[in-house]
């Protein structure tokens, strides 16, 4: 369906609409940057290093399975191996086989992780707050989060790759 031409081509973007998506296009790339910037340089952690102590403190017996823990990160599950490695060699994290089929694997935070991600959870915070919410203030905010999560559907998961190109007729 992406490959066959549209019948009626989309209608171009008005300014007010060019300027919102320039905005968000902007604030999307701009946003992990400086949050991750700030993490490193105080805590030692990555953005993507939080995200996974985060997701993985939320779930009962703090562990996922690596692929569903890779999806919720929006990161491949060969990037998400050498992140829970450099976590694991840190003893934050662990990696077991799961109890359910035992060719799965599960990231497992540790005490010290947990330990971890509340000692770096104050300056994330504050970057969130500072970089973003502080910016939405004047804004409805429930109207704010259900556009923006239509437009990153839960189910649309981490990118795909690249098709090759089609060789020539």
């Amino acid at each position: 369906m992406a490959d066959e031409p549209a019948r009626h081509p989309p209608a171009p973007l008005t300014p007010d609409e060019e300027l919102a998506w320039r905005a968000l296009a902007r604030a999307v790339l701009v946003i992990p940057r400086v949050l991750d910037s700030e993490l490193l340089q105080s805590q030692g952690l990555s953005l993507t290093e939080y995200s996974v102590l985060m997701n993985l403190s939320e779930q009962v017996g703090r562990s996922m399975r690596m692929s569903e823990l890779a999806n919720v990160v929006s990161i491949s599950v060969s990037g998400l191996t050498r992140v829970v490695d450099r976590l694991s060699r840190q003893g934050l994290v662990e990696r077991v086989k799961a109890d359910c089929d035992g060719r799965g694997q599960l990231a497992v935070l540790t005490p010290a992780g947990f330990a971890r991600l509340e000692q770096a959870y104050p300056i994330h915070l504050a970057g969130v707050r500072e970089h973003v919410m502080d910016h939405l203030a004047d804004l409805d905010l429930a109207a704010f989060t259900q556009a923006i999560s239509a437009i990153a559907a839960a189910d649309m998961g981490p990118p795909v790759r690249r098709a090759s190109p089609a060789p020539p007729a």
